[in-house]
């Protein structure tokens, strides 16, 4: 059996064997094919919808390479207050949205106790909904509260799982033991955890992207969230370039062949680097689109990178039109919470 052929059948990978996947086309095609057929068996052909509601671009960090970073001055800043949330939600709602998901820089304006009572009242009004948060570094304790609220999944991008690359991408108040500690926080809770990273982000080698595969492996997590690297005009980071899509895509499939029963989307930077960037996705293990649910008029300010989608191709509103493009792909966007099938 080949490297791919064995990853299928559950096979560990040496780092070698790996970097020999990651680097090299020779295998592209059978590794979509095998991705496919994995995703296949555990989720048919349903891919799950997800609203992303971007309640505030304010943010405390000044992660290198993000839009909303705290020096970005060119930023325009918005807070959506607990009304606008409740009417995206409801919006979402009508449109057969059945997960939510919040996300935002780490504001300190959003105190534990405005975010418990924002799911509090999402989990009152939609109790057959799962609740995404994806608001950053907390303590254990404002995590447990948030499960204790309603909140049932959360979403906490590693980035890099190398400590002295996470340093180059990071301020130095930011490191990947505590980060890594957060994930650890939120399984023991009991949330769906959610972890991923950049693909192609500055001073990244193969070297890192394996030691990113390890960690998943160890962290086991029920999503995982992975895209290119996308510049943003107004940081450090402005010149360096992007991710490559081929790279992505072949990520993506070892993921879903490394992890069988993951949630794995087909991301917003996706579609932003290709124009069937997320259907390519799709077609390469992916089973999760998140449209945006947030009000049209603070969407162009929700920006971690240069030129996101942000037209109707993307909105909620146009939730038809992305049904339309995932059954030309060959799945089918249905309406559920879209659960991951097991613990992996």
């Amino acid at each position: 059996m080949n490297i791919v052929e064995r990853l299928r059948c559950n096979e560990d990978l040496t780092d070698t064997e790996l970097a020999e996947l990651l680097q090299t086309d020779k295998y592209d095609e059978q590794l979509r094919i095998a991705a496919d057929a994995v995703r296949r068996e555990h989720y048919g052909t349903d891919v799950y919808i997800r609203g992303l509601i971007e309640f505030t671009n304010y943010c405390k960090n000044d992660c290198l390479y993000c839009g909303i970073r705290r020096s970005n001055r060119c930023a325009q800043r918005y807070r959506l207050t607990k009304e606008e949330i409740l009417e995206c939600c409801q919006e979402g709602y009508a449109l057969g949205f059945r997960t939510f998901v919040l996300q935002g820089g780490e504001d300190a304006y959003y105190t534990d106790a405005r975010i418990c009572d924002i799911v509090s009242a999402i989990r009152r009004n939609y109790p057959d909904c799962a609740i995404t948060l994806s608001v950053g570094e907390k303590s254990h304790e404002s995590y447990q509260a948030y499960f204790d609220a309603g909140a049932n999944r959360y979403l906490l991008r590693h980035e890099t799982a190398t400590p002295e690359h996470y340093s180059q991408l990071h301020p130095a108040e930011l490191t990947f033991p505590k980060r890594r500690e957060c994930l650890f926080d939120l399984k023991a809770i009991g949330y769906q955890v959610g972890a991923g990273f950049m693909v192609g982000s500055p001073f990244q080698t193969m070297e890192h992207i394996i030691a990113d595969l390890r960690f998943l492996q160890e962290l086991k997590p029920d999503m995982i969230g992975i895209g290119p690297f996308l510049s943003h005009k107004d940081t450090p980071f402005c010149d360096y370039p992007d991710g490559e899509l081929a790279l992505v895509l072949r990520l993506l499939g070892i993921l879903r062949l490394m992890h069988p029963r993951v949630l794995l989307p087909a991301t917003t930077a996706l579609g932003t680097m290709h124009p069937q960037g997320r259907e390519l996705g799709l077609q390469t293990g992916a089973n999760v689109v998140m449209p945006n649910l947030s009000p049209q008029s603070v969407r162009e300010k929700y920006m971690l990178y240069d030129n996101k989608i942000s037209t109707d191709e993307e909105s909620a509103q146009s939730v038809q039109r992305l049904a339309q493009a995932v059954e030309r792909a060959g799945y089918c966007v249905v309406t559920a919470r879209g659960d991951a099938k097991t613990k992996n």
